[in-house]
């Protein structure tokens, strides 16, 4: 991965400093560490905001930013990729990890009746929740570990291919 392209697409701690509303994230946004960007930072970015991403709980974001303070990962990158279950790719995502988590407790799915209504919801939300929240237990680590590993592996194979393409340049000249 290229840093210069993924430092020019992170906010800048300083401007961040100035928003009132974020007044009370000002001890993690004071910390160099969490903005750094690097084979480790961004990989544990990647592994705390997938994980967030894929759990059924209010306030992913809050949550990944814990994260990214434990785990030492790049902050802005983590919150980021919670955004991947948005509200347009939310039904899909759960509805995924919730066939997982049935596959697991080898119960059989639930079937959508023919009109969705918020009154069928919520009589099958208890039966459906012990296999929604294991299923989204299981792909989140599962996703978060094979994104952490596969953005090391990636970094890992580009520079060398940066110091190759480098050296050309440099004889070159």
């Amino acid at each position: 991965m290229r840093r210069q392209l993924l430092q020019r697409y992170l906010p800048d701690p300083e401007r961040l400093r100035r928003y009132r509303s974020l007044r009370f994230v000002h001890p993690l946004i004071d910390k160099r560490a969490l903005w750094q960007v690097s084979r480790h930072t961004v990989a544990n970015a990647f592994s705390v905001g997938l994980f967030c991403a894929l759990l059924p709980i209010p306030c992913q974001m809050l949550v990944a930013a814990l994260g990214a303070w434990v785990m030492r990962a790049n902050l802005p990158l983590s919150i980021a990729l919670v955004w991947l279950t948005n509200p347009l790719t939310m039904p899909v995502v759960f509805y995924t990890t919730y066939r997982v988590g049935a596959w697991v407790l080898q119960r059989p799915p639930m079937q959508l009746p023919d009109q969705l209504s918020v009154q069928w919801f919520a009589t099958q939300l208890t039966d459906a929740m012990p296999s929604l929240v294991l299923g989204s237990l299981i792909c989140a680590v599962v996703i978060g570990g094979l994104a952490n590993v596969l953005t090391r592996l990636i970094w890992r194979w580009q520079i060398p291919r940066l110091w190759r393409r480098r050296r050309r340049r440099h004889s070159r000249s």
